[in-house]
């Protein structure tokens, strides 16, 4: 069984920054994929960023030049972090992960976290 488990999420003011955490734990073989998503109330839930293994990155064009992606592989672990947060960044942002695992099912498959709340107001 493979578990995400996010942090970090909290209330910021416009401007400020908060820093997501996500580690992925169970019997994981090997990960090729990690990123954020976010769900906004009313919205459909949509892709922040992602990174792969050898650490290219793919970024949402809102959030281009203010987030950044990161991983540590070792403990695989994804890393969000946001500056100069907005008010429209508020949302439930989720942790997915795309891996292999020790036990069937063999293919690669995505996982999800249950989220964290962002808010952005002053």
């Amino acid at each position: 069984q493979v578990q995400l488990v996010e942090s970090g999420g909290g209330l910021v003011q416009p401007g400020g920054s908060l820093r997501l955490s996500c580690a992925a734990s169970g019997s994981i073989l090997s990960v090729n994929r990690m990123g954020w998503y976010r769900q906004a109330p009313g919205k459909q839930r949509e892709l922040v960023a992602t990174i792969r293994s050898g650490s290219s990155t793919n970024y949402a064009d809102s959030v281009k030049g203010r987030f950044t992606i990161s991983r540590e592989d070792a403990k695989n672990t994804v890393y969000l972090q946001m500056n100069s947060l907005k008010p429209e960044d508020t949302a439930v942002y989720y942790c997915n992960a795309n891996l292999r695992t020790q036990v069937p099912p063999w293919d690669a498959m995505d996982y999800w976290g249950k989220g964290t709340l962002v808010t952005v107001s002053s």
